[in-house]
C-alpha cells in the first residue's frame, strides 16, 4: 500500500503539525497507510506540546518531486555474477531487454552484462574453458545428475572426435578436462581412469558400471544429456559464470532518489538506453529504460492547514493531491481529478479533524485529543482570536471532558515556552511564521508572533526596522510588517518596513509608530490583512 503524507505548510505551527498528526492517526485507524510530516524545523511552542504528551516529531519532508523510484522500472531485474551467461540470456530475452546489471553476492552493483558480450565470446571462439557451478551445467544441457563430487567445476572443454588411442598418446586428458563424448566406453574408461573433472555422456548415452565404480573411485563428476555432442559443444559454454565473461562495467547510473526531471537531463546528455538503478549503499535495485518514464507513481499527498501552493512543499505539482483539510480561504492549487476537500469557517484546522473523528465514528484517545487541543488553543489564541467559532469552543469544551487539560494552564505553558526572543535570531523569529499575499500587484508580507515577552522583542525595535527596510526592498515586499501578539493583553504590537507607513495609518485610522499596540487585533488572517486589503483596494 503506497505511503500517503500528510503534512501543514512551510513554516509549521502547532495547529498545523497536530492536525497532520491527528489525521494521520485517523486515516490509519480507517486502514489507510499514512504518515504525518513536517516541511521545516518546528517552533519552541510545537517542540512543547509534542514532548509534554510524548509525540514523536515527525520527519522532515524536503519535497514531493518525482523520483526513480516513484517509476515502474524494471525492479529486481539484474543478475548474480555468479550466475549463468544461459540464465542471464533468458532473463533479458523475456524482458525484452538487451542489458542486464551484474552484482556480487551483497548485490552491489559491479556493471552491465548485455548480448552483445555473449555474441562477441561465441564469435571469437573463447568458450574453450568453463567455470561455473554443477547446476548451472545441468540447467544449461538439460542434463541429469549420476555422480556430483564437486559444487563448481573448472576446467578445459573436450569434445572428443578421435580414438581412444590417439586420445590416451595424445597426453590430451587430465584432472581438468571436462570431456564430452558419446557411447565411446573405451574414451570413457580412459577419462574416468585418469580421472578427468567431468564428463557430459551426450545422446542419452549410459556409462557402464564398472566405470561408474572407477569415477566414484576418482571422484568424476558425471552428467547425461539427451543432447548430441555437438549441441552440447555449443551451449555448454553458456553454463560458465557471468564474471568469466568481459562486460561494462564503467556504466552510468542513477540513485533512487534522484529526481525524474535531473534523469532527464542526464538522458540528455548520454543518450544510452539502460540506466541501472542503486540505493545510497551501492545495492543494484533494477534497470531503467526511457520509455518507463511513462508509467509514474507520484507521491501522494493530504494537505492540512493551508492550500496554496507557496505556502505547500516543493514539487507540489509532480504530486497527487488526494485531499485537503483547511480553514484558510481558497488557494491556487488545482488537482488532475475530484478530492476530498474538506474547509470550514473555524479558528483552528484541528477543530476539523476532530470532526472529522466523530463523523467516522472513531474514538480520540487521550494523546490525539491533547493535540487537538493544543492546535485549538494555539490558533485561536485561546478562544480570544476573531477568527474563533462556536465551533471551535464546543470542540475545546469537548476534548477537555476527555483529557481533563486545563485549557488556560497548557496556554501558558505553550507561549511561555515559545519565548522566541531567547532562542532565536532576529531574523529567525521574523521567518517563523511569514506568510506573503499578492494584492492588486502589491506583494504584502505579514510575520506574526506570541509571545508573553513582548518588552524584549520591543527593546530591539529599531534593528527590527532596519531589518524590514533591508528585506522589503531585497525581495520587492511593498508592505512587510511584525505583528507581536500578546494574548493576555489581547492585542498586537506592530513593527513595519517605512514604506509601509501610510498604507498601514490608514488601514488602522491611527497616527501609526513603530512599536504601537494594537488593542484587539491579534489576528492576521481576519484583521490585519483584511484592513491592508481595504486601503489598497
Amino acid at each position: 500500500m503506497d505511503t500517503i503524507y500528510i503534512f501543514g505548510h512551510k513554516n509549521p505551527d502547532t495547529d498545523s503539525v497536530c492536525s497532520a498528526i491527528s489525521l494521520s492517526y485517523l486515516r490509519n485507524s480507517l486502514g489507510e497507510n499514512t504518515e504525518p510530516r513536517i516541511l521545516s524545523n518546528i517552533n519552541e511552542e510545537t517542540k512543547y506540546v509534542l514532548k509534554k504528551f510524548k509525540i514523536p516529531t515527525p520527519e522532515i519532508l524536503n519535497d514531493v518531486k518525482l523520483q526513480i523510484k516513484d517509476v515502474n522500472f524494471h525492479k529486481d531485474f539484474k543478475v548474480s555474477n555468479k550466475e549463468s551467461v544461459y540464465n542471464a540470456f533468458f532473463s533479458m530475452q523475456n524482458d525484452d531487454m538487451s542489458t542486464i546489471p551484474v552484482v556480487d553476492e551483497n548485490d552491489n552493483f559491479k556493471g552491465a552484462f548485455a548480448m552483445k558480450d555473449i555474441a562477441k565470446k561465441q564469435i571469437l571462439g573463447e568458450n574453450k574453458t568453463l567455470k561455473t557451478s554443477y547446476k548451472h551445467i545441468l540447467e544449461t544441457i538439460e542434463g541429469k545428475k549420476i555422480l556430483k563430487f564437486d559444487d563448481e567445476i573448472e576446467g578445459e572443454i573436450i569434445n572428443v572426435g578421435i580414438s581412444s588411442t590417439t586420445l590416451h598418446n595424445g597426453d590430451i586428458l587430465n584432472e581438468k578436462s571436462i570431456l564430452i563424448v558419446g557411447n565411446r566406453h573405451s574414451v570413457i574408461e580412459d577419462a574416468v581412469t585418469l580421472g578427468v573433472k567431468m564428463i557430459i555422456v551426450t545422446f542419452g548415452s549410459t556409462v557402464k558400471e564398472e566405470h561408474l565404480k572407477i569415477a566414484r573411485k576418482n571422484k568424476v563428476n558425471i552428467i547425461y544429456t539427451n543432447k548430441d555432442s555437438y549441441e552440447t559443444l555449443l551451449t555448454i559454454g553458456f553454463a560458465n559464470y557471468i564474471e568469466n565473461y568481459r562486460y561494462t562495467k564503467d556504466l552510468i547510473c542513477v540513485n533512487e532518489t534522484m529526481d525524474v526531471n535531473d534523469f532527464n537531463d542526464i538522458i540528455n546528455k548520454t543518450r544510452h538506453s539502460y540506466y541501472p538503478v542503486i540505493n545510497k549503499a551501492n545495492k543494484c535495485l533494477g534497470l531503467i529504460k526511457l520509455s518507463d518514464l511513462r508509467d509514474v507513481n507520484p507521491k501522494k499527498v493530504i494537505l492540512v492547514d493551508h492550500n496554496e501552493i507557496a505556502q505547500s512543499v516543493d514539487g507540489l505539482e509532480e504530486a497527487k493531491i488526494i485531499g485537503i483539510v483547511d480553514h484558510h480561504k481558497l488557494g491556487n492549487i488545482g488537482t488532475m481529478e475530484p478530492i476530498n476537500f474538506r474547509n470550514m469557517t473555524v479558528g483552528s484546522t484541528c477543530t476539523i479533524v476532530y470532526q472529522l473523528f466523530k463523523e467516522n465514528k472513531i474514538k480520540v484517545p487521550e494523546d490525539i485529543a491533547s493535540l487537538l487541543i493544543s492546535g485549538i488553543i494555539s490558533d485561536t489564541l485561546l478562544l480570544k482570536s476573531p477568527t474563533t467559532t462556536k465551533e471551535d469552543e464546543k470542540t475545546l469544551n469537548e476534548l477537555t471532558k476527555i483529557t481533563h487539560i486545563n485549557p488556560e494552564k497548557l496556554a501558558i505553558e505553550m507561549f511561555k515556552a515559545n519565548d522566541v526572543v531567547k532562542s532565536k535570531s532576529l531574523k529567525e523569529i521574523i521567518y517563523m511564521d511569514f506568510k506573503t499575499f499578492n494584492i492588486d500587484k502589491k506583494i504584502i508580507a505579514i510575520s506574526q508572533i506570541t509571545t508573553l515577552n513582548s518588552k524584549a522583542i520591543l527593546k530591539q525595535k529599531a534593528s527590527y526596522i532596519r531589518f524590514l527596510n533591508r528585506e522589503s526592498t531585497s525581495y520587492g515586499y511593498d508592505i512587510m510588517l511584525l505583528c507581536i501578539t500578546d494574548i493576555f493583553k489581547n492585542g498586537s504590537f506592530i513593527i513595519f518596513n517605512e514604506n509601509a507607513k501610510e498604507t498601514l495609518k490608514e488601514a488602522f485610522n491611527s497616527n501609526i509608530e513603530q512599536g504601537e499596540f494594537l488593542e484587539n487585533i491579534v489576528s492576521r488572517k481576519k484583521q490585519v490583512l483584511p484592513a491592508i486589503i481595504n486601503v489598497l483596494k
